[in-house]
């Protein structure tokens, strides 16, 4: 260690040694990345080489920030949804990368609410400095009603010109307009769709199935209220198929329900998509992977989660942002051709 160790005991004698600010110190300290990576690697090296450690809480609590940006999962009616289900994986996993780059912590919560101040608790509490929700559920009053006064909240859902909370999302009516529409084009005239509407994205996703059907003049087969677990929604469609003629075409509302129908259709012998062509929602990393492969609707997960992000920070830093429609895109693979 430097004989000049002992001298440097502050931001601002670290800050005269790099000839920079003692602003400019303390970012790149923290890793802001407004700051050069040169400067940001030159100043750590000072502080290493002088056993100078920034005393990141009292900086947090003089700029009055905890450093951490919470990420919530409010359950709705269906509370059995895990945390373990392919899509939130996914979307976490990006989300994650998103927050960790830029010098924050991330804290993750699953909630089901019992009242409706859960966000007001979360929001007031001093433990994040801004919040990301995935999925809306069915507490968009709550969304709205904190958004009107909390800016850094971004939410992952279904964009609604009347909402007040900053959204991220695919138009789902228009992707599940594209799932029904392929199973029309390939022939298929008994389609049901799978999946509960209770939530804003799922109905959406059914609106654009119903509205696919109307245009070609043909009324839907049905609805399996099929829920968003993968062992409930297998047994839900078991339930359809022991109760109903089969389907010949299956819209699921997710990748996880389609693949539930997958396997219960096996059960009853039918075969898909020789006998059943089956059409998930969203893509996620699994649903190449299975035999047969999904047909789905893609929604770019990495890009939804990079700006979530990215509209959470510059909310942070005080600036407007519009909601974001991003467009689907259907994957056709060999459950339905």
């Amino acid at each position: 260690m430097s004989v000049m160790s002992k001298d440097v005991t502050s931001i601002s004698d670290l800050a005269r040694m790099a000839k920079v600010s003692a602003s400019t110190v303390s970012r790149a300290l923290a890793g802001n990345r407004m700051i050069s990576l040169e400067t940001r690697t030159r100043i750590k090296d000072l502080a290493r080489e002088h056993g100078f450690q920034l005393n990141q809480m009292a900086r947090n609590l003089r700029l009055k920030r905890s450093q951490a940006i919470g990420v919530v999962v409010p359950q709705g009616p269906q509370v059995g949804q895990h945390m373990s289900d392919p899509f939130f994986v996914t979307m976490l996993g990006h989300i994650a990368d998103g927050v960790t780059e830029r010098g924050y912590d991330l804290l993750l919560t699953r909630i089901v609410p019992t009242h409706d101040d859960w966000l007001d608790v979360l929001v007031s509490s001093g433990r994040v400095d801004g919040v990301i929700i995935i999925g809306q559920s069915n507490h968009v009053e709550v969304l709205d009603r904190i958004a009107e006064r909390y800016r850094p909240l971004v939410i992952w859902g279904q964009h609604s010109e009347y909402h007040v909370h900053c959204s991220v999302g695919t138009d789902n009516v228009r992707g599940g307009a594209l799932a029904t529409q392929h199973l029309l084009d390939g022939g298929r005239r008994r389609i049901v769709f799978a999946g509960q509407i209770a939530a804003l994205e799922m109905a959406a996703r059914y609106q654009g199935f119903f509205d696919a059907h109307r245009k070609a003049g043909i009324a839907p087969a049905g609805i399996i209220p099929a829920p968003l677990t993968g062992d409930e929604a297998f047994d839900a469609v078991v339930r359809y198929l022991a109760e109903h003629p089969a389907p010949d075409g299956i819209v699921a509302s997710t990748d996880v329900i389609a693949m539930s129908a997958i396997r219960a259709l096996a059960g009853f012998g039918l075969s898909v998509p020789v006998d059943v062509s089956v059409v998930g929602y969203d893509d996620v990393p699994l649903a190449a992977q299975i035999t047969p492969s999904l047909t789905t609707i893609r929604q770019d997960l990495k890009q939804g989660a990079n700006r979530l992000v990215d509209m959470l920070f510059r909310r942070l830093d005080g600036e407007r942002t519009e909601s974001v429609v991003m467009k689907p895109e259907l994957v056709v693979r060999a459950s339905a051709p």
